[in-house]
Formats: structure tokens, C-alpha cells, sequence
């Protein structure tokens, strides 16, 4: 299935007549039926891989006997291993098809759990590890794209926010339900239904593909619809504002999931050390997942957002502020609370990101690579520093947190920065 890579933006096209109605009956009958099923794909995926990758440090530390350093160091080379390959899935997406990056993610996803199965050294654990780690990068940009494609602006908004309500919501449900299923079922859970479910999705790709050929062949050509696009509004914003915008929320976002990459690993120690077993670790720590998915709700539903600095700004403060409270926390109230606001800061900022990347227009496939890779400098960048800084001061617990809240208080200098200096400029 070929897909256009802009909303309308090649002037001077124009088509006339029932060839303009037919292309764009055809393309909301295949949009609407389609987009459910890549709706679908989204939970699964989103459900299944956090399972596995949240849960992975408890993993490492009841087999392996890791400790927070060690958990810092092995997500923080899941972070540089995503950092590229993200932006490679996402151009792979691009140019051989999103359908074609989703297959081969997926099997690649599905390869490294059934060998994880049956391993058990530290090292094969971990090579498994990055292998899956690639094949999400085949997945996410790929996703993202078949959502936002061929969308208005006004469209564009709804499926992103049904997109972020999905993945966000199986997500907050997984880790809700992991370690209750690890206790029942023992740690090779983790692997097993995450590869059960990648198995389903391959099946589903192979009948969403077949849906989308059969509902764009009625009307001719797959070229079409790149002209019946051409009717659909601009962005009526300034590009000049817009790309302030999405800068900002490319420089906030791998600063969120610092925070997040930071806090994910240490949970384990964290459970422990107010005696919670996995499984109430699971109902209590993921409060900020739940958190995250109803601010995402409020956010689609209320578009005054957008083009705001100050909610992104304030955002950034909150996350910064509640990350330091849940990982300095003695008390499960407080850790609580602090999540909901943590969870609820993170919708905001990685709203942004997403958005801005599909409001732009253009590659859509390519920015959606950008945008993980985004996460994934984050996801690098945090961990990093924390296990460095736990190194070099093991007898400061917290010596990880200050450190990490540190370097997210100069990342919101740097917004500051790149919001007065586009000030100046125009």
C-alpha cells in the first residue's frame, strides 16, 4: 500500500469532479476501518512490550542479583541501542512500507523472546534484550505514521489523541497486572506472553494489510489519494511558530523520559525498600502510568494546549519536582501522590512531542523515527548518570536522583532558552 508523506502540501493539484469524491470516500471508508485495526495492533503492542521491558529489572534482580546501579547500566544501553535504531526503523517505514517495518519488528521481537525462554547466563539475557529492543524500533515510528496518515490537521488531533490513549492505557494496565502475573506464574511470564501476543500481531498485520489493499482498490489507483489530499487544509499556523514548537517539545521530551528511564530501574529497590512484594509494586507504582493516560484523555478532548508555551513549561517543573519526591520517598502516600502529578506532567510533554511531529506534515514515518529516537536519548542520558553517579558515591542513596534532578533543570534552561531565542528572532 503506497501512502502519501505530506497533508495536502503540493500546490497546484487539483482534482475535479466524482474522481475527488470517490478518492475521498474510499479513503475515509479505508481509514476508518483500517485505523481501528491499527488501533488494535497499538494495545497489543503497547501491552506486550512494556510487560517485558518494565518488568525486566525485577527480572535481573531476583535471577541475577542486580542491584540499582546494574539495572541503571542495562537501561541505559537500551537507550543508545534505541537511539538509532528507532531513526532507522523510522526511515525503513518510510521508504519500504509501514506494514513491511511492522512485520519485520515484529518478527524480530518474537525471535528474541522465544530464545530468552530457554537461556539463562546474564550475557545471553542481555544480548536478547537489544535484539528486542531493535525490533520495537520497527514498530512505534511505523505505528505512529499509519495513524497520522492521510488526516486533516483537525482529524490529525483525534487520532493522535486516540493513539495516546491506547498505548498509554495497555501500557498502565501491564504493569498494573505484571507482577501479580509473575507471582502466580514465575518470571518466564515475561517472556511467554509478550511472544504470544507479537505472534497474534503478525496474523493481524496480514488481514489489515489485506483490508487496506482491498477497500483503495474500488477507486483505482493507491496514487490517488495523494490528490484527493490536496483539498485538505493547511496547517494555518506560522512554520516559522510551529517549528519553535516542535523543537521545544523534542528537547523536553528526551528529558521526560530521563526521568522515566531513571525511575523505572530503581523501582525494584524502591519496592523493597518500603517491603512492597512485585505484585503491589505493581498496583501502587503504577499510579503515574494511570495518571499519564487520563491526562492524555483531557489533552485530546481540550485543545488549548497547543501552541502554549506556559503548560509546557509548567509541565517540565512538575515532572522535574515529582521525580525527585517518588525516588527521595519514604512514605507510599507520598509516593503516590507524587506519581499522579509525575504521570500527568510526562502526558503533557510527551503530547507535545508526538503532535508538533505530526502537525509539521511532512515524513511522517521519518519524524515518528525522530521522535523515538528522542525517547531514546533519554533513555540513554538518565540511566547513565544515575549508575554513574551510584558509582562514584555508593554511600549516597539518593546520589542518583540529585544528579538526574540536576541535569533536568538545566534541560529546562534549555527550553527557556530556545523559546526566548525564537522571540528575539521574530
Amino acid at each position: 500500500m503506497v501512502l502519501p508523506q505530506g497533508l495536502g502540501r503540493s500546490p497546484g493539484r487539483e482534482v475535479q469532479g466524482p474522481r475527488l469524491s470517490a478518492g475521498l470516500s474510499a479513503l475515509r471508508m479505508n481509514s476508518n476501518r483500517v485505523k481501528a485495526g491499527v488501533f488494535l495492533l497499538e494495545a497489543l503492542n503497547s501491552f506486550s512490550v512494556t510487560l517485558y521491558l518494565y518488568y525486566l529489572y525485577f527480572f535481573t534482580q531476583a535471577k541475577f542479583g542486580f542491584a540499582s546501579q546494574k539495572n541503571l547500566v542495562l537501561a541505559a544501553t537500551i537507550g543508545f541501542v534505541y537511539t538509532f535504531a528507532s531513526v532507522f526503523g523510522g526511515r525503513f517505514g518510510q521508504r519500504q512500507g509501514y506494514f513491511s517495518a511492522l512485520r519485520v519488528g515484529l518478527s524480530i521481537m518474537a525471535a528474541a523472546l522465544l530464545v530468552g525462554l530457554f537461556v539463562e547466563n546474564v550475557v545471553a539475557h542481555v544480548i536478547v534484550l537489544l535484539v528486542y529492543t531493535s525490533g520495537t524500533c520497527f514498530t512505534w515510528p511505523a505505528l505512529e505514521a499509519l495513524v497520522s496518515e492521510n488526516e486533516s490537521p483537525l482529524r490529525l488531533q483525534q487520532r493522535i489523541g486516540v493513539y495516546n490513549l491506547v498505548w498509554a492505557g495497555t501500557g498502565a494496565l501491564a504493569y498494573f497486572s505484571g507482577g501479580a502475573m509473575i507471582e502466580r506464574f514465575g518470571l518466564k511470564v515475561l517472556f511467554s506472553v509478550p511472544l504470544a501476543v507479537h505472534v497474534v500481531e503478525l496474523g493481524l498485520i496480514q488481514w489489515l494489510q489485506a483490508k487496506a489493499n482491498s477497500r483503495a482498490s474500488p477507486v483505482g489507483s493507491s496514487h490517488l489519494a495523494p490528490v484527493a489530499l490536496a483539498e485538505i487544509p493547511l496547517n494555518p499556523r506560522p512554520i516559522a511558530r510551529v517549528k519553535t514548537f516542535l523543537r521545544m517539545a523534542w528537547l523536553a521530551n528526551p528529558f521526560a523520559y530521563i526521568a522515566i528511564n531513571t525511575m523505572i530501574p530503581t523501582i525494584p529497590a524502591l519496592a523493597k525498600r518500603l517491603e512492597l512484594s512485585p505484585k503491589f509494586a505493581g498496583f501502587f507504582c503504577s499510579a503515574w502510568l494511570f495518571a499519564r493516560t487520563a491526562a492524555f484523555l483531557l489533552l485530546w478532548l481540550w485543545p488549548g494546549w497547543h501552541y502554549r508555551f506556559r503548560w509546557l513549561a509548567g509541565a517540565y517543573l512538575a515532572m522535574l519536582a515529582c521525580f525527585t519526591l517518588m525516588l527521595a520517598a519514604s512514605d507510599l502516600r507520598l509516593l503516590v501522590a507524587a506519581q499522579i502529578f509525575f504521570g500527568a506532567a510526562i502526558g503533557l510533554i510527551y503530547y507535545s512531542s508526538l503532535y508538533y511531529s505530526m502537525d509539521v506534515g511532512e515524513a511522517k514515518g521519518e519524524h515518528g523515527g525522530i521522535h523515538e529516537a528522542a525517547i531514546g536519548v533519554g533513555n540513554f542520558i538518565g540511566p547513565a548518570l544515575g549508575a554513574a553517579a551510584l558509582h562514584f558515591f555508593p554511600e549516597q542513596r539518593n546520589s542518583g536522583t540529585w544528579t538526574v534532578s540536576g541535569l533536568l533543570l538545566l534541560g529546562f534552561f534549555a527550553l527557556v532558552a530556545v523559546r526566548s531565542r525564537s522571540r528575539v528572532r521574530g
